[in-house]
């Protein structure tokens, strides 16, 4: 099997924060709503139902813990929770802070959201935060 590597569009679009058993945990650099990205780190696999059973549980915990960090973190009304892939075949998993009245508010924040980049102070602060302020382990 070909060793695992991130595709150029999530890494052109996010930051690495760290990774867990499984997955990267990937800031995406949009500051309109605090999302992450979680890419499990298996080679060629596009959808969940690839993912061995025990990864696919795996997946299941990690997202429960992005969205706890998210929920610790910022307080937000709702967690959105999506895999998508029309765009980037690469199996990833969106973990989005949504509050009422955000820049995309009620819809989804797909195609809603003029880009507006973190600075990099912003960047640091929020890793910081993330590695330090949340439990990662259940």
């Amino acid at each position: 099997m070909p060793p695992f590597s991130l595709h150029r569009q999530i890494e052109a679009d996010s930051i690495l924060i760290r990774d867990l058993a499984l997955s990267q945990v990937r800031l995406q650099n949009q500051k309109k709503v605090p999302w992450l990205i979680l890419v499990p780190r298996r080679a060629d696999v596009t959808d969940m139902d690839q993912l061995k059973i025990e990864d696919r549980a795996l997946l299941m915990e990690e997202m429960t813990l992005a969205s706890g960090a998210l929920r610790k973190l910022y307080a937000p009304d709702k967690i959105n929770v999506a895999s998508l892939g029309n765009i980037v075949p690469q199996l990833h998993v969106h973990v989005v802070a949504r509050f009422k009245g955000d820049a995309a508010w009620p819809h989804p924040v797909w195609g809603r959201l003029e880009p507006e980049p973190y600075q990099l102070q912003a960047i640091a602060e929020i890793k910081v935060r993330l590695n330090d302020e949340v439990l990662w382990t259940q």
